[in-house]
This record gives structure tokens, sequence and C-alpha cells, in this order.
């Protein structure tokens, strides 16, 4: 007898013989297996790496409100308390070295307690020396208060904290993440000013150090719930380690006083450390010292409102986040020396254009606003890879704290003599011409950096 699966086309039944059946059903999984799609793998989830960087990019924009109240609340202290802007000028220097020299030991305290701890800790300091600021009635409590409080605090969270989190977390897209969070902590002091400028103008200074105040707080909860210290405490992988690449364990806590004096011994002895704490220093004049400090001022030296200068520091907070992400997405591809090149070099060139620009107004000033604010602080990104390159992984972030101590030195060294300039010589172009000149410096000083044949990340794996 002829099976009906052996007759021609057009004379077979449509259900199949008995004994079809059982080889139907048999065969059914290994159809099954072989059509419908599997369940997605347990790696394609987002990494938790960027739930870190998240929490690390609105803490650090939380935080840096109070980096801009200085500008601001200049004036209203000098009305109601009657201090000279010497006394006010000496709590902006503390805050800017403590700032600074707060960054190294903050590394160091991350790894022996915990990022979580030690920027819960920052948060708590910057909360309370900027709402106690509304008590105050002496000089020595604003020196106390916004010098040494908040200064410490908001340097705990500065460079050395979107260093940490990018080295921990992420092999892939580090520098992206620093650029990410430079900007987060960098552009927050521009994006605030127009609003505290509103508040002390408004309602009075007290109500901006209180919006700091808020600011800080809100971001705590967060920080307690979603921010964790590093991949390996959860036997995990950074983000884009190969999966052969064994998760490393936890780093031994230390003493965080010895290890940040130790990497200082160390780098110390190395020309590279000079060249990058150098050039480092160079930025923190040519930005925050000069600038941030000084914008509001020269620009009202030309008849500029300080509210309509704060609104173009604010735009250049602006072009600052695409200044820096750029540079993070470009220190992935390109040698870093190269990027800080043209870096500098365009800082300088744009700050040889200002006195001009601020004399005329209109397009020039424009701009200024957008060439400046590309270049803000895209010098990190690659600064930050070349301290790891050179120091390694854990040790180059501790440098970094020390090459970021000397950018608030230089800022603090700027302020200072940009404000003694225009005392003698009665306007701002000295300084703009000189900090150009030292951009030039730091342009060519950086190409003199030796970056190791076999970087420390891939001598690890």
């Amino acid at each position: 007898m002829v099976s009906a699966w052996h007759r021609p086309a057009s004379q077979r039944r449509l259900r199949p013989d008995a004994e079809g059946i059982p080889r139907a059903v048999a065969a059914l999984p290994r159809l099954v297996s072989t059509t419908v799609p599997r369940a997605v793998p347990r790696s394609r989830r987002p990494h938790l790496a960027w739930v870190v960087a998240a929490v690390t990019f609105v803490t650090l924009l939380g935080a840096s409100g109070f980096r801009s109240t200085p500008g601001v609340l200049m004036v209203p202290l000098e009305e109601e308390f009657g201090w000279s802007r010497t006394v006010i000028s000496a709590a902006v220097a503390v805050n800017l070295v403590l700032f600074g020299l707060a960054g190294p030991f903050a590394a160091a305290a991350m790894t022996r307690f915990g990022v979580r701890r030690v920027v819960l800790a920052a948060l708590g300091l910057v909360a309370t020396g900027s709402g106690l600021t509304v008590m105050m009635t002496a000089a020595w409590q604003l020196v106390l208060l916004w010098g040494v409080v908040v200064g410490l605090g908001t340097g705990a969270m500065a460079g050395v904290l979107a260093a940490t989190v990018a080295t921990r977390w992420f092999v892939a897209r580090r520098g992206l993440v620093i650029g990410a969070l430079t900007a987060a902590g960098a552009t927050g002091q521009l994006i605030f000013l127009p609003l505290l400028a509103a508040l002390a103008d408004g309602p009075g200074w007290r109500w901006s150090s209180l919006a700091v105040t808020v600011g800080a707080l809100l971001v705590m909860p967060l920080v307690l719930a979603f921010l964790r210290d590093s991949p390996a405490d959860l036997g995990l992988r950074p983000y884009g380690a190969a999966e052969d690449v064994p998760v490393a364990l936890p780093v031994a806590p230390a003493n965080p006083v010895g290890t940040a004096l130790r990497a200082l011994r160390d780098a110390s002895h190395t020309g590279a450390f000079w060249l990058l704490a150098g050039s480092f220093a160079i930025c923190g004049a040519t930005t925050n010292g000069l600038i941030g400090t000084h914008f509001i001022p020269a620009a009202h030296d030309h008849g500029i409102a300080s509210t309509s200068a704060a609104g173009l520091l604010a735009l250049v907070g602006v072009f600052d986040i695409a200044g820096t992400l750029g540079s993070g997405w470009l220190t992935d591809r390109v040698d870093p020396r190269r990027l800080l090149l043209w870096y500098y070099g365009l800082r300088g060139v744009s700050l040889l254009a200002l006195a001009p620009t601020l004399a005329d107004g209109g397009p020039g000033l424009l701009g200024f606003v957008v060439v400046y604010g590309l270049d803000w602080v895209a010098t990190v990104p690659p600064t930050v890879a070349l301290c790891h390159e050179v120091y390694g992984r854990e040790r180059g972030t501790v440098v970094f704290g020390w090459v970021f101590a000397s950018h608030q030195l230089g800022a603090a060294a700027a302020a200072s003599a940009a404000g003694a300039l225009r005392t003698a010589l009665g306007d701002y172009l000295v300084a703009f011409l000189a900090a150009a000149a030292l951009c030039a410096v730091a342009a060519l000083i950086t190409q003199g950096i030796r970056r190791p044949e076999v970087s420390p990340a891939a001598s690890t794996a």
C-alpha cells in the first residue's frame, strides 16, 4: 500500500496518517527551538555602570551651585555688612585653594571608605556651609563657612569624583563619561548663575544660599540608593571589559592621608607630573581664576549689566556641555596630547579677542562665548587620560587629584593678580593678554609628556 505522503500532491489528504502524528509531535520541540527567539542574554541588559554614572552626573550638577555664588553675592555682602572686597576675596581664595587641595585626599578616602560615604559627607558639608551662611554676622564666619566648609565639600566632589567613577566602572567609553561628568560640575556653576543672581537681586542673597542647600540635600537620597563604590564589590566587570578578564578584587583599605602623600612623593620624581600640573595650573588660571571671577566685573566696566553678563556665562556653560562631551569622545580615539595642543591654542586665541569684543559687544562677544564655551573644561578628559596612562588606574586618580590641586592654585593666583592689575591699570587688557600667552605655554609643554608604550589597562589585562 502506498503511503499518502508518497502520492502525487494532487491526491494527498489534508491530514497525515496516524503514524505521522507521533513523529510531528516529537519534532515539535526542535522546531520551536529553531524558530522562536530565545530570551535576551543577561549581558545585554543595561550595565549598572550607566546608573552609577547618571547618579554621579546629578550629584555633581546639584553640588556645583555654590561654586557660582562668589561673583553673585560679593556686592550684596559688601552692601549689607560693610565688609571690604579684600575680606570677601579672602574667603573666595580660601575656597579655591581648599577646593583643589581636598581632591587628592578625597580620592584616597574613596579608596579607604568608599565613594558613596565620601560623597554623602561632602554633600553634607556643602549643605551645612551654605545653609549656615544665612545666620552669619562676622567676617570670620564667612571665611569659615564659605571658605573652609564649602571649599572642602565641593573639592571632595570635583574632578576626582568624575575620574574615580569613570576609571572604576568603565573601560569602553571612559573618556566620554569623564567628559559628561566634568561638564556636569563645570557647567552647573554657569547655568545656576542667572537663577542665583535673580534670587540675590529679588528676595535677597540668603535665598541664593538656601537654594544651594536644598539642591545638595535633594541629591543625597539618590546617592544613598544608587551610587556604588566599584563593580568589583558586586562581582561585576567594568563596562567594556573583556569576558576573559577576571573580576578585580576590591582594593585593600589604606590610610587616605598616607596614600595621597605617597602618590605625590612618587609622582613628583617624574617629569610628566610637572608638565601635567603646570599646564593644568594654567587651565585654572584662564578659566575659574580669570573668567569665572572677573568676567562680570570686566563686562560691568564696559557698560554691560551684571544680569546680562551672568547670562553670557550661562551660555558659556551651555556650549561647554557640547565641547566637553566631544572632548571625551575624542579622548577615546585621539592622542590626548594633540587634543591639549588644540584646546589651549584655541583658548588663547579667544582670550586675545576678549577685550575688543567686550568693548564692541554684539556678534563679536557672542563669538567669544561660543569658542571659549566649547573649550571651557575640554582639557579635563585628556588630562585625566594621561594621568591614568602614565601612573596606572588607581594611583592615576590620586595623582590627578594633585594635578587638579594645581588647577585651583593657578585659579587663586590668577584671581588675585587680575584684580591687582585692574586696580593698577584701570582695565583688564593686560590680564587677558597674559592669560593668552600662558595658554600658548600650556599648549607647548603638554607635547613633552611621554606616554608609556603599553597602557596600564592593557598590561593588567
